[in-house]
């Protein structure tokens, strides 16, 4: 990922980026990554509640003997600040899903230490879930300017890259193709993840007529799901590809329109 990112930062010299990823991507080896390109790239991931923070080390005035100091005085942990705060901050924040969440929050800053391996200045946020349906998590930022709102609803908004790993494997046969070779899954892996985005861009294209033709309605749902937009799409390319390349266009359209649409509703989850 530090490779990936470099990369990125390469090719946009001008942008800022804000990195989120999950708990394997909250590591001491990334955050010291962002740091040292900070100018361009902010990491947000969980964190520890145990993790190990320092004051800056001090100023070194004059000439002294010995080595000077790599940290400063020892913080307590973000677990110890937690327990010892009274008044949370509450704050109303999006969720995961693209809800909303009333929350209480404690946050705090420190150089986040390493033997080894130096230190890396961080905000760490605690979250507590009010509503108590999600488990307390401790996050953390390489921004330590970063709002605690902020933070929070950056990691959160990661959500939806989960929704679309599950997307793929139901709908698109990730992880599910039969070659093991490395070539093999180096070539199909990203073939469908551009397949999923090139779903995505030819319904958006759609009219908006087009687009809610054939999607599924239930009780609670309030967006259009990919299984929509696969659905949808694959109707639009039967309709002007498909038979108008093998001279049924005429055949099919006159065809009863309910016969069409049972047709369509049929080959559309299947091809």
């Amino acid at each position: 990922m530090r490779q990936l990112l470099a990369v990125l930062i390469h090719w946009f010299p001008d942008r800022q980026f804000v990195f989120a990823g999950d708990g394997g991507y909250g590591t001491h080896a990334l955050a010291r990554f962002a740091q040292r390109h900070r100018r361009h790239l902010t990491v947000v991931s969980l964190f520890y509640a145990n993790a190990a923070l320092h004051d800056p080390p001090p100023m070194v005035v004059g000439k002294k003997n010995g080595r000077p100091r790599k940290k400063g005085d020892k913080r307590p942990t973000p677990a110890a600040v937690v327990a010892a705060t009274e008044h949370r901050e509450a704050l109303d924040v999006s969720w995961y899903g693209g809800g909303r969440r009333e929350v209480e929050a404690v946050s705090g800053t420190g150089h986040w230490h390493k033997s080894g391996e130096g230190l890396v200045e961080v905000r760490w946020v605690y979250v507590h879930d009010r509503t108590g349906t999600h488990r307390d998590s401790y996050l953390f930022s390489t921004d330590p300017a970063m709002e605690v709102a902020r933070v929070i609803e950056t990691y959160t908004g990661r959500w939806s890259i989960e929704t679309m790993f599950q997307e793929m494997r139901a709908y698109l046969g990730l992880e599910t193709t039969r070659g093991w070779s490395r070539a093999t899954v180096l070539r199909a892996a990203p073939c469908l993840f551009g397949l999923y985005s090139v779903v995505a861009l030819l319904y958006a294209a759609l009219p908006a007529g087009a687009a809610a033709e054939g999607a599924v309605s239930y009780r609670g749902k309030s967006e259009v799901t990919f299984s929509d937009a696969i659905g949808v799409v694959r109707r639009r390319l039967w309709r002007e590809g498909v038979f108008e390349s093998h001279g049924q266009t005429e055949v099919f359209e006159n065809l009863p329109l309910a016969l069409r649409g049972v047709i369509l509703a049929a080959l559309a989850p299947a091809a």
